[in-house]
């Protein structure tokens, strides 16, 4: 199939491309805008492959998305292209709305007006796959998990900016009859994963010897998911998902942040010790919490194991093993990262 993906130069998306170009025989465009959180590297792998081409552009440029349905002719849209850090959007919520609402809302129209344009059964076979988060749903107590029919309770400006973006395709699908799928996965870790986010965050300040800065008192509760699962999942719905229908993607490994920074030192401590030989966790300082922040998330994934048959391959404990192993293999891509555009210090003040 022709698959238009979205964000594809990003940390999931790039992880999806990656997926698709190894394992599937799939043509793929990808439009991205390389901001910030697109670094280079991510997508070398693939940049020569004769099914996959790039453009650079921005998904609320409309003359642009029409040109590029109309010379590609996609079966598929993965649409990943979004602002995607809390903290950052607490800090300047603008580009959030843009991208996440603005981008999405331009999106769904120039597909609907492809769709409409196609024969009967290129319309009951196009899908327009639209990738989310469990932070829609607000903060879970200590006890139960997200479902699809969970209340959207969104706490954040980028989480309500993915609230209205998920409001959005399936208004679409009600109203237009264009064959719309919501995915909403839980927290993603692993390779390429851009340094603002925690799990990078605590391993590049941990080798740099910075204090690791923990929000509140590290208690918050987080459902971790490998990306390269994530791509599978994802392939899998856009494959074989039904139009008009939600699924949640999740990791089955919930784990206080403080745990999931204890899990990070130790396996620096295995794998890279200190030169003194005390433990990275000597580095853990526990900081102002972020406004706002959920207390919370959990995600039940029965469905699109029940119905597509997927469910995790890897392990909290593997899977942190392998990403704390790829930045200490893959320095040269991280350490560009801190020259030229990001610093690891803390955002989401207010």
């Amino acid at each position: 199939m022709r698959i238009l993906i979205t964000g594809g130069a990003g940390f999931i998306g790039s992880a999806l491309i990656r997926h698709l170009i190894a394992e599937s025989g799939h043509e793929l465009l990808n439009l991205d805008k390389l901001t910030y959180a697109a670094p280079p590297g991510s997508l070398a792998t693939v940049e020569g492959d004769a099914r996959y081409r790039f453009v650079q552009g921005d998904i609320c440029d409309a003359a642009l998305v029409a040109q590029l349905f109309a010379e590609f002719r996609p079966q598929i849209v993965a649409h990943l292209a979004a602002e995607s850090h809390v903290d950052r959007s607490i800090d300047g919520p603008a580009d959030f709305i843009r991208t996440n609402v603005v981008g999405t809302f331009t999106m769904l129209q120039q597909a609907l007006a492809y769709w409409q344009g196609l024969g009967a059964a290129e319309k009951a076979a196009f899908r327009f796959h639209h990738i989310s988060t469990d932070e829609v749903f607000g903060s879970l107590g200590e006890a139960g998990a997200f479902t699809e029919a969970s209340a959207y309770d969104p706490r954040s400006p980028y989480s309500a900016s993915k609230a209205g973006s998920d409001h959005l395709v399936r208004a679409w699908h009600a109203t237009y009859g264009l064959p719309t799928i919501v995915t909403n996965c839980s927290n993603n870790y692993g390779p390429y994963h851009f340094p603002e986010k925690l799990i990078p965050l605590m391993i590049i300040r941990a080798l740099g010897g910075e204090m690791l800065p923990v929000y509140g008192d590290g208690s918050n509760v987080r459902d971790w998911l490998y990306v390269e699962d994530h791509a599978r999942a994802l392939r899998m719905v856009f494959e074989g998902g039904r139009p008009g229908e939600t699924y949640n993607v999740g990791g089955h490994a919930e784990r206080r942040n403080i745990d999931v920074v204890q899990a990070v030192c130790a396996t620096l401590d295995r794998l890279s010790p200190r030169g003194d030989g005390r433990p990275y966790a000597d580095q853990i300082g526990f900081v102002a919490d972020r406004p706002g922040h959920d207390h919370r998330y959990a995600i039940d994934a029965t469905k699109i194991r029940d119905e597509l048959g997927w469910a995790p391959r890897v392990t909290f404990e593997a899977g942190i093993e392998a990403t704390v192993r790829w930045y200490l293999d893959h320095r040269g891509w991280w350490e560009a990262i801190l020259a030229g555009r990001y610093d690891t210090g803390r955002l989401g003040l207010g």
